[in-house]
């Protein structure tokens, strides 16, 4: 047997340019991280092998005594983590968590309210567009005229319409999350209240964010937009891990259970849970705390540099990752905007905005995020550094049309140029072959 360059050179070069790709690309992407080296060596770990459904100690096939411990070692260090009491790291996504949750909180038909997803929302807190908006009567909130959640307006669409669940968090929200003001308000009609912190769940673990574990019935979240882990999910549930379901009589950490599996999904990745154990424990460690002091401090500084600079920034700051803009302000639709800094080796996504009139694929806003940057090292005074070479290409591309532009040849080169330099002066800790991480060079040879 030989190398992934002797046998599959192809897909080797594959790999190989994307490991380039990364180390030399400007990534601003809110709902991404950079995982270890170990985590990546974890995920292809020989337990994708394994076939066990059900959980520890319960499984449907043989052979998992190695996976038992694996998972719930995942298990124990997921609570550690979040002060949590209760954990259910086999989901595969935090969509499919969430969903999981309301399949067993709801019936077919059922109200629950969630972030509309113009005002930051996401497609599981019930978009049409989801299974969440289709097989449930879902109702949305939104926004104040500042740009914050419109706690008033929610309050009184509670008390009118009785939802069994509110959804509290959002996929484009650059404000803290008041999760003791959405319980008060979800106890006053007796509805249970999931807090879905897929984009905060690194400063929610190092304590730049205040946690819902104890607050809201049950948490969801991913685990690798900003926690550092392989792509999957996760369950947590805090003091009311014990409180009754919709039965009055099942408590909500064994609907949980019952909910994953077999309700939702078969067998788990044991490989990614053994990755999801290996990411709590780095994000345990104090290096992941000084990370998390550091996206929330660039956070700051770009919101601040890029409103220096004349662009509107949505809310007027930010108190997380991520800064929203709203690239109309200078002539540009969001997939402009992003094409162009994409063309210039600059990572951000386009993103719907309150009001936006452009569609789903066009959009008026650009979503902006602070991880990846905090990551390579990078500190508040790089951020005028970025904020710089956003505005430069922004402010250079001419729009044609809602999806076509013009940029100069030469401004592509310069900021190209620029980025490089960038990231070589903060490099990202991949030190790969062929894609692969370096603890498993070798390994299979």
């Amino acid at each position: 047997m030989g190398s992934l360059h002797t046998r599959d050179p192809e897909l080797a070069a594959m790999l190989d340019a994307e490991v380039r790709q990364q180390n030399s690309t400007l990534a601003m992407i809110a709902s991404a991280s950079i995982a270890d080296p170990s985590v990546l060596a974890v995920g292809g770990a020989a337990l994708s092998n394994v076939t066990a459904e059900g959980y520890p100690g319960a499984r449907y096939h043989p052979g998992a005594q190695q996976f038992d411990q694996v998972e719930d070692l995942a298990v124990r260090r997921a609570k550690q983590l979040f002060g949590a009491q209760y954990a259910n790291v086999q989901p595969h996504s935090c969509s499919s968590a969430n969903l999981a949750v309301l399949a067993a909180l709801l019936k077919p038909g059922d109200t629950f309210l969630g972030l509309g997803l113009d005002a930051g929302g996401h497609l599981t807190h019930g978009s049409r567009a989801s299974v969440s908006g289709r097989h449930y009567n879902a109702l949305s909130y939104g926004l104040d005229a500042s740009g914050r959640i419109d706690f008033d307006r929610l309050g009184d669409l509670v008390l009118e319409h009785r939802p069994q669940l509110l959804i509290a968090g959002a996929s484009a929200y650059p404000r803290t999350v008041d999760f003791a003001r959405f319980r008060a308000i979800a106890d006053t009609v007796g509805a249970y209240l999931l807090a879905d912190i897929s984009h905060i769940a690194g400063l929610v673990a190092a304590g730049y964010h205040p946690s819902p574990v104890d607050v809201a019935h049950l948490t969801t979240t991913s685990t690798y937009k900003q926690l550092g882990g392989p792509r999957g999910g996760l369950i947590l549930s805090g003091q009311d891990h014990m409180a009754p379901g919709p039965d009055g009589r099942t408590p909500l950490s064994r609907l949980m259970q019952r909910a994953v599996f077999p309700q939702s999904q078969g067998t788990p990745s044991p490989a990614s849970i053994a990755a999801k154990a290996r990411a709590f424990a780095v994000a345990a460690e104090p290096a992941f705390g000084e990370t998390a002091r550091l996206i929330v401090l660039n956070a700051r500084a770009l919101a601040a540099e890029l409103s220096a600079l004349g662009h509107r920034v949505l809310t007027g700051g930010t108190d997380n990752h991520m800064v929203l803009i709203d690239t109309m302000n200078v002539g540009l639709t969001g997939v402009v905007a992003e094409r162009a800094l994409e063309e210039c080796g600059i990572l951000a996504n386009r993103n719907r905005i309150p009001g936006d009139t452009k569609p789903p694929l066009v959009t008026s806003g650009l979503r902006l995020g602070t991880n990846i940057l905090a990551q390579r090292g990078m500190g508040p005074e790089r951020m005028r550094d970025c904020a710089r070479l956003l505005h430069t290409v922004l402010s250079g591309t001419r729009p044609r049309t809602d999806t076509e532009y013009l940029t100069d040849p030469a401004l592509v080169a310069l900021v190209r140029e620029e980025v490089r330099w960038l990231c070589a002066r903060h490099p990202l800790s991949i030190d790969t072959t062929a894609g692969v991480p370096v603890d498993l060079i070798g390994v299979g040879t």
